[in-house]
Formats: structure tokens, C-alpha cells, sequence
């Protein structure tokens, strides 16, 4: 059985960094394709990044570029996503995903699923 797990979330000001963590048990890591999805309050799930099991090319949704960089060491069997010039759109919960098919992890079908982290964003 496969788990995903997330850390690092947590209470940040406006303009602020953080660093969001996700490893994962039960399959070799480097087999995974992976993202990171985001959730506010209200609003659907939204895909932030992903990226490919090989760790590159790493794919940043448009809105987010320039802000957030996601990116994977399979020696370290860690996924992690850098989030820089926060602000309080980007208070959510933040969920980590892994799976076998890159199309899929981007659609939001990826096969697992973390627990989510909670970053919260005080202006």
C-alpha cells in the first residue's frame, strides 16, 4: 500500500517563503510521477505544479509561475514545492499527489493522495 505524506505547511506573512515537503512509501519512489494540488476555502482543487518521474521537465501552472518552483530527488525520496512571494490567495490546503501516468496526476487522477498540509498566509 501506498502512502503520501506532506509537511512543512504553517502560518506565513504576506511576502513570505515556505517550503512544502512529500515523500511516499510502499513503491520506489523514482516510479512516480507527482504534483502538488492546492484547496482554499470555498473553491475547487486546483493543480499548482507537477512534475515527471525523472524529475524533469517540471511544469508550474501560469499563475504561479515566477513564484512557485516544484521539483523531485529521487536520491532524497522527496518531492518539494518552493513557494516564494506569498500571499493570502495562496492560504489552502496543499496536497501532495503521486501516480503512474503524468496525464493523470495533472487531471487530478492521480492514484494517491497525501492528507494535505495547511499554509496559511496573514497579511
Amino acid at each position: 500500500q501506498v502512502h503520501v505524506v506532506e509537511s512543512g505547511g504553517g502560518l506565513v506573512q504576506a511576502g513570505g517563503s515556505l517550503r512544502l515537503s512529500c515523500s511516499t512509501s510502499g513503491r520506489t519512489f523514482s516510479t512516480f510521477d507527482m504534483g502538488w494540488f492546492r484547496q482554499a476555502p470555498g473553491k475547487d482543487r486546483e493543480l499548482v505544479a507537477a512534475i515527471p518521474h525523472s524529475g524533469t521537465p517540471a511544469y508550474v501552472v501560469d499563475s504561479m509561475k515566477g513564484r512557485f518552483n516544484i521539483s523531485k530527488n529521487n536520491d532524497k525520496n522527496t518531492l518539494y514545492l518552493e513557494m516564494t512571494s506569498l500571499n493570502s490567495d495562496d492560504t489552502a490546503v496543499y496536497y501532495c499527489v503521486a501516480g503512474t501516468s503524468f496525464t493523470a496526476v495533472v487531471m487530478g487522477r492521480g492514484e494517491h493522495w497525501g492528507q494535505g498540509t495547511q499554509v496559511t498566509v496573514s497579511s
